[in-house]
This record gives structure tokens, C-alpha cells and sequence, in this order.
């Protein structure tokens, strides 16, 4: 457990301490902001239908989910490329400390400078509750969706930055997995029978997200998003333990 929380306070001191990860917080916030905004100004518009900004703003876009995906890949596309690439990964494994210790250290560096990104979000709940009444349930759920997800994506990015030492191709590798993570549900209309129909639905992400936004937590969502999250950790160990020495 030392040796998991040393790694991870050096991976946040390196985040704070990187220009990329302030460019990060930098775009994060701005394009947040920009696409918060427009929701706002489209529901205030005379003659539309009743909505919630924030159900809107919690996945409720394909640009939503786009930028989620880039960010991931670029928060997770150096955390262990970078340490094959300048040779630190070999001193790092001749201390007493194991592969899934150094995977879980950078992992959860990673998630909570993913919270904190997202942490300057609340402003948003602010605004709407000084205009109008706010359920603080969906708003909570919302949240836990978007963490339970970053999770996972997170897991699944880690896992491509053990493929390559370079912080390119990792980050392309972990584009391409997170993709099809997410496109996954979209072949529902695609499936010939019923069965397997309601099987792609139980791991859309976008669905999954709505329900969370309305303030419904499915068990099934839960324990689709933590057993990936767990196979990704578990294979990023096994995949440093190969390569390491390469």
C-alpha cells in the first residue's frame, strides 16, 4: 500500500507540475463552459420544450463524449510510455514494489486529477440553483456516472500506454480502444434478434449516462463499468510485466 501511494503522489506532482496538464484544465474548462452555455441559451429560448441544463450537459451529446474521449487519452497517454521511453521504468521495478502496485499508483493519480478536473464543474450546479430549483439526486448520480466512466476509460487508457514508448502511439492506441467501447451500443439497430439486442444495450455507455442524469442508478451499469475497469488494471500489470524489460 506505501509503495502504491508513493507512485501516486509522484504521478500528481508530475501532473501539477506539467505544462500538458494545465493546457488540459485549461481546454477542459473552456470548452465545458462554451458547450454549458449554449445549453443554457437553447432552453431559455421562448417555445422550447421544458429541460434541465444539466441532464443535457451529463452526456447528453456526441461532442460530450468526444472531448471526455481526448482527455482521457491525453491524461492517461504518458503514464507508463514515458517511463519505458527515459529507462525509469527499470529502476523503478529492482525497488520492492509490484507491477500492479505502479499500474494502480499512476491509475489512481490519474482519477483524481480526472475529480478534479470535473470538481470546477459544480459551479455550473450553482448557476442553475440560483435561477431555479435544482434535484440535488440527479445531480449526484450525474456525477457518479461521470466518475464511474472516467473510471473506466481511464483503466482502458493505461492499458495502451503499456503497448508503446511512445506517448503518441499510446494515446492513438487508447483513442481507438475508447472508441469502441463507446460504439459498442451504438450497433443496437444492427443486431439481428432480441436477446442479443437487450445484451448491446446493457453496456451502452449512453444510455447508461441518461439514466444516471435522471437520477437512476442500474446495478447492471455498475458492475459492467467496475469489471471492465478491474480487467484493464489487471491486464496493464501483465502487459508491464512483459514488456518492461523490452
Amino acid at each position: 500500500m506505501k509503495a502504491m501511494l508513493a507512485v501516486m503522489r509522484k504521478e500528481l506532482l508530475t501532473y501539477f507540475s506539467s505544462p500538458l496538464a494545465y493546457v488540459i484544465l485549461t481546454a477542459f474548462l473552456f470548452v465545458n463552459g462554451y458547450f454549458f452555455s449554449i445549453i443554457v441559451a437553447y432552453l431559455s429560448q421562448p417555445g422550447v420544450p421544458p429541460g434541465a441544463p444539466l441532464k443535457a450537459f451529463f452526456g447528453g451529446s456526441f461532442f460530450y463524449w468526444l472531448f471526455i474521449l481526448l482527455v482521457v487519452s491525453a491524461l492517461t497517454m504518458r503514464l507508463v510510455s514515458e517511463e519505458r521511453r527515459s529507462g525509469t521504468i527499470e529502476f523503478l521495478m529492482t525497488t520492492p514494489i509490484s507491477d500492479m502496485e505502479v499500474i494502480l499508483g499512476k491509475y489512481f493519480a490519474s482519477l483524481l486529477y480526472y475529480i478534479f478536473l470535473w470538481s470546477f464543474t459544480l459551479i455550473y450546479v450553482i448557476i442553475i440553483h440560483t435561477h431555479t430549483p435544482v434535484e440535488l439526486g440527479p445531480v449526484f448520480t450525474g456525477y457518479l456516472g461521470i466518475i464511474l466512466h472516467g473510471a473506466l476509460f481511464l483503466s482502458a487508457g493505461i492499458f495502451a500506454s503499456t503497448f508503446s514508448k511512445n506517448q503518441v502511439v499510446s494515446a492513438i492506441w487508447s483513442f481507438v480502444i475508447l472508441i469502441f467501447l463507446f460504439s459498442v451500443g451504438l450497433l443496437v439497430n444492427l443486431v439481428p434478434t432480441q436477446a442479443w439486442r437487450d445484451a448491446v444495450e446493457y453496456v451502452t455507455l449512453w444510455q447508461q449516462m441518461d439514466d444516471f442524469s435522471k437520477g437512476i442508478v442500474d446495478s447492471r451499469a455498475l458492475v459492467y463499468s467496475i469489471s471492465l475497469t478491474v480487467l484493464f488494471l489487471f491486464l496493464s500489470a501483465q502487459t508491464l510485466s512483459v514488456r518492461k524489460w523490452r
